[in-house]
């Protein structure tokens, strides 16, 4: 007499399931909520984006601080400039006065002349030319004085503009300066983001493949109860049969 035997086999709880665990094994991770596929050649783009955007942003802070550093060279060359321009204004300031004894002593010459010709010489007796004795001190020509006061304009006028662009490329600097440490936190900012980005999305993937290694384990296990049954409906047919 044939019993009937009765066996419970129990289906796959999420049908979904199988679709992701097939993906699994086949290398790309899918997200569970949008469905996407993540496989490693799109986390190694991204990977190589983000190192190409940090390179472009280290370019840019070099570039800036050449052109800093360019600033500050200018700055040094317009103080030498500077420099130079009071030195010189110095070293005139300082020659004209001593032009000025030198044409009093010349003055004091011919009064000093004109003192040893008044007194009686020995050659008294030899005629003397009566237009040398009219002669005075006056009528001696000085030399013109040094045309310093035309230049002092000039070089007030060359200070003055070397004291404006000074004050401009240290604005300039001032704002370089000001654009280096701005651009310098941001990229900092900028770093740190994608450093916590690039984190935050490990994680999720590593918890992604823990949990679809378990829903692999679970699925294993089903799979070799499903066989077992399957064996043993073969066996009880073969009995069955007999």
């Amino acid at each position: 007499m044939a019993a009937a035997i009765e066996i419970e086999v129990q289906p796959p709880d999420d049908p979904k399931y199988t679709l992701h665990y097939m993906n699994g094994m086949n290398g790309v991770h899918s997200c569970p909520t949008c469905g996407t596929d993540i496989t490693p050649a799109v986390r190694d783009q991204n990977a190589k984006d983000n190192k190409r955007r940090i390179a472009e942003l280290e370019a840019q802070i070099r570039i800036l601080t050449d052109k800093a550093t360019a600033a500050a060279d200018k700055l040094a060359d317009y103080e030498d400039e500077i420099l130079r321009l009071r030195i010189t204004h110095t070293s005139t300031t300082t020659t004209s006065p001593q032009n000025r004894p030198s044409t009093s002593s010349e003055a004091a010459r011919p009064q000093t002349a004109t003192s040893t010709t008044s007194k009686p010489s020995r050659f008294s007796f030899l005629r003397r030319n009566p237009s040398s004795a009219n002669i005075t001190p006056d009528d001696f020509p000085t030399p013109p004085l040094p045309n310093q006061r035309s230049s002092t304009p000039d070089l007030k006028a060359q200070l003055e503009k070397e004291q404006r662009l000074r004050a401009q490329a240290e604005g300039k600097l001032a704002n370089m300066n000001v654009e280096i440490e701005e651009l310098s936190a941001t990229l900092f900012t900028q770093a740190n983001e994608m450093v916590a980005t690039e984190r935050k999305a490990r994680a999720k993937l590593e918890e992604r493949v823990k949990v679809l290694e378990v829903r692999d384990e679970e699925k294993r296990a089903r799979l070799e109860r499903l066989e077992q049954c399957c064996k043993r409906i073969e066996r009880v047919r073969g009995l069955l049969g007999e």
